[in-house]
C-alpha cells in the first residue's frame, strides 16, 4: 500500500508539472501574440497620428498666413453696387467692384474670358476670381486650374488686358503676381474667399450665367 500510494503521489506530481508547462507556455504564446498585436497597434498609432499632425500643421499655417496681409495686396475702398444692364467702365482690369450686372457669373473653371460686370457680381457674393493674360503657358495654366481644383465660390479664367501674368481679384482687393507657382495666391484665397469684406456673404455663386 505505501509503495502503492508512492506511486499515484508521483504521478499527481508529475501532472501538476506537466499542466504548470503548459501554463507557462500559453503565457509566453498569450505575450507574444498580444504583444506583438500591441508593437502593431502602437506603431499603426504613430503612422497615423504623424500623418494628422502634419495636416493639421499645415492647414495651421495656411490660417496663420492668411490672417495676416497678403504681401503686394491692394485695397480698393467704398466701391458702389448698384445693379445695372448697361456697359460699365471700370478704372482696373480685372475689376474690384463697383456697378455690375443683375445677374452673376457661375463660379468655375472658364477658358474663355467672362462677362466682366457679371463677375463683379459673383465678388460681391464672395467669390475670389483667379484670372490670367491670355499668352499665359499652358503649364502655368494648368496649375492654375489644379489649385482651382473643385473649390466653392472661386472663379478662373483668363483675362484679356490685364497687366500682370496671373492676378486674383476679391471684392475690394486685388493682388498681381508673375507667375501661377506664387505661393501667395493660395494665402489670399483663403483669405477672401467669403472673407469679411464680402458685401453679400453666403449669397450663391451658382444658378446664375456660364461666364
Amino acid at each position: 500500500m505505501p509503495a502503492a500510494r508512492k506511486s499515484a503521489e508521483e504521478r499527481k506530481a508529475i501532472l501538476k508539472a506537466i499542466q504548470a508547462k503548459q501554463r507557462a507556455a500559453d503565457r509566453r504564446r498569450a505575450w507574444l501574440i498580444y504583444g506583438t498585436g500591441a508593437v502593431l497597434v502602437v506603431s499603426i498609432i504613430g503612422a497615423v497620428t504623424f500623418v494628422l499632425v502634419g495636416e493639421v500643421q499645415q492647414r495651421e499655417q495656411v490660417k496663420v498666413a492668411a490672417a495676416r496681409p497678403v504681401e503686394g495686396e491692394q485695397d480698393y475702398p467704398d466701391q458702389s453696387r448698384n445693379h445695372t444692364r448697361e456697359p460699365v467702365s471700370y478704372p482696373r482690369t480685372p475689376a474690384t467692384g463697383g456697378d455690375h450686372a443683375p445677374v452673376w457669373t457661375n463660379c468655375g473653371t472658364y477658358t474663355v474670358p467672362v462677362e466682366q460686370t457679371r463677375a463683379v457680381h459673383s465678388l460681391e457674393h464672395g467669390a475670389v476670381w483667379l484670372s490670367y493674360r491670355p499668352d499665359l503657358s499652358k503649364e502655368q495654366i494648368a496649375e492654375l486650374t489644379s489649385l482651382a481644383g473643385n473649390q466653392d465660390y472661386l472663379l478662373l479664367s483668363p483675362v484679356s488686358g490685364q497687366s500682370s501674368p496671373v492676378t486674383v481679384t476679391a471684392w475690394g482687393k486685388q493682388l498681381s503676381l508673375e507667375n501661377s507657382s506664387d505661393e501667395r495666391l493660395a494665402a489670399f484665397i483663403q483669405k477672401y474667399r467669403q472673407g469679411p469684406q464680402t458685401p453679400e456673404p453666403g449669397a450663391v455663386c451658382s444658378g446664375g450665367a456660364a461666364g
